[in-house]
């Protein structure tokens, strides 16, 4: 039996007894989380230095602070989320309990990513956490200071019996996809993606997976300028534009294009200086085989090239990059998510056009608009879909854990963040619970259990069926119920009159 196999079966046997099932349990898991985070703070902040060479600001605006921010809403949520949730009733089981209970799910992969190598592996494992599943914690393998970091720091602080990382490359991945989980959690691009659904598929396990895609932008002619191009640059430029959610191509309305390269170019300078390479707020590819990639999207044609376009190899440095592309040249840039500092612009005559070329793509995980004019807002929100939209803004409700992070289509499937983390890692548990009444039992009799009658089957079915609301019509079963109640009090004070006189 390999490694892998015990440390799944050994996590089985731990969810089995029970261990985890505790509120106080998960809280305790949670806090040595967060000591983690704190403790180990400049360790962290120098692996990810060393594999991205991300900003220490940029690393806590994007990384820690995220991670603090959710342990910290479990700790004060999770008695809340755990409790009962109580469901209409019909007048059949006016006299039932009826609740929703949140259920572990029982032992979970999470297979975390590069480009953000504690944000993405972490935020998943402290809804898992929460929800109260065991966990093989998987991290990429492409960021290898941190997922070194995680194997031997992470262990330190958490339950061992009850969490485990395995770090390594495809081989591990591959051999762990071949096991029975009971639900997979899956951060990356598309094509892994899919063979991470289909090894799900095997064993019918549920699964969350994020993906990322091409996010569009459209700048309308009605727009701050300045505004929105100080928003793009940020967006699309922070970690060297390797953000899943990250602006992938403008379009823009062609009367403004220019002006708006202009203020795109004064804002990279400003935020970046002459030589971005020098600049300590600017991140490296992560590779070399990144780099390559990227490369050869930005010498199709050189000539397309109007901001950036160096580069150094040695560095793993691609300077912030402006494209100008014609969708009908058919650019590679235009085939795959970029997921580097190069941004191509499209002009378009207007806000329909616009979201033509949108729609003929694949669903993306965000889709960002600049305008004044709330009418362009309100028809691109109403006639496109993304797992997200931001108007006037890019990227930062991915910080908003009250708001559900995820895609749709081929960006991906589920969500996550604060709660939906917890919700993604639960199964939803419907449960009644019967009384044993002997006025119920005959009522059963009279209009459920056979032989069935016509009068049966008309009584059963007022009982259960669904009317069109009203006041009066929500309010029946609880007048009902009322009505019972002063029945059998009235009934009570009666009898005891009577003994009484």
């Amino acid at each position: 039996m390999s490694k892998l196999n015990e440390a799944v079966n050994s996590l089985r046997a731990t969810f089995n007894s029970g261990v985890t099932k505790s509120i106080t349990f998960r809280k305790s898991q949670i806090k040595a989380l967060m000591r983690f985070i704190i403790e180990k703070e400049d360790v962290i902040l120098d692996a990810i230095y060393k594999d991205l060479h991300k900003p220490r600001w940029e690393c806590q605006m994007t990384e820690l602070q995220m991670i603090r921010n959710d342990c910290q809403i479990v700790l004060n949520e999770l008695d809340n989320w755990m409790k009962p949730q109580y469901v209409d009733k019909d007048l059949a089981n006016i006299f039932e309990k009826c609740y929703i209970k949140y259920q572990s799910y029982g032992v979970v992969l999470i297979l975390g990513a590069w480009n953000y190598p504690i944000n993405l592996t972490l935020l998943p494992l402290i809804g898992a956490i929460a929800a109260g599943n065991c966990i093989i914690l998987k991290p990429s393998e492409i960021s290898h200071h941190t997922a070194v970091l995680l194997e031997e720091s992470l262990p330190l602080y958490l339950d061992k019996s009850c969490y485990k990382v395995i770090n390594g490359g495809i081989p591990e991945t591959t051999e762990l996809l071949k096991y029975r989980f009971d639900y997979i959690f899956y951060t990356g691009g598309t094509a892994v993606g899919k063979v991470v659904m289909r090894a799900a598929a095997e064993f019918i396990t549920p699964l969350t997976l994020e993906c990322g895609g091409k996010c569009p932008v459209y700048i309308d002619s009605q727009c701050n300028l300045t505004l929105a191009a100080s928003r793009l640059v940020w967006g699309k430029f922070v970690n060297a534009g390797q953000t899943c959610l990250a602006p992938d191509y403008i379009l823009i309305n062609e009367k403004i294009q220019s002006a708006f390269i202009n203020e795109l170019e004064i804002i990279i300078r400003e935020f970046y200086g002459e030589n971005p390479q020098q600049s300590a707020d600017f991140s490296r590819i992560i590779n070399s085989r990144h780099f390559d990639r990227l490369s050869k999207l930005l010498n199709y044609d050189n000539s397309s090239v109007i901001i950036g376009g160096q580069t150094d190899v040695n560095d793993l440095y691609i300077s912030p990059t402006v494209l100008r592309v014609n969708l009908a040249d058919h650019h590679p840039i235009m085939d795959e998510e970029i997921f580097g500092p190069i941004l191509p612009i499209i002009s378009v005559s207007d806000v329909d056009e616009a979201v033509e070329v949108i729609n003929t793509r694949e669903k993306p995980l965000a889709i960002y608009a600049f305008s004044s004019d709330t009418s362009v807002l309100n028809y691109i929100e109403k006639y496109t879909t993304s797992g997200a939209i931001l108007l006037n803004d890019v990227m930062v409700h991915a910080g908003l854990s009250s708001l559900p992070f995820g895609g749709v289509g081929s960006s991906g499937m589920g969500s996550y963040k604060g709660k939906f983390s917890f919700e993604s890692f639960s199964h939803r548990r419907a449960c009644l619970i019967k009384n044993q009444w002997s006025i119920t039992e005959r009522l059963m009799k009279a209009m459920r259990y056979p032989p069935v009658s016509d009068s049966k089957l008309y009584w059963f079915t007022k009982l259960i069926e669904v009317r069109p609301k009203s006041v009066v019509l929500s309010a029946a079963p609880y007048l009902l119920l009322a009505g019972l109640t002063l029945g059998v009090c009235s009934a009570v004070v009666y009898l005891f009159t009577s003994y009484c006189s």
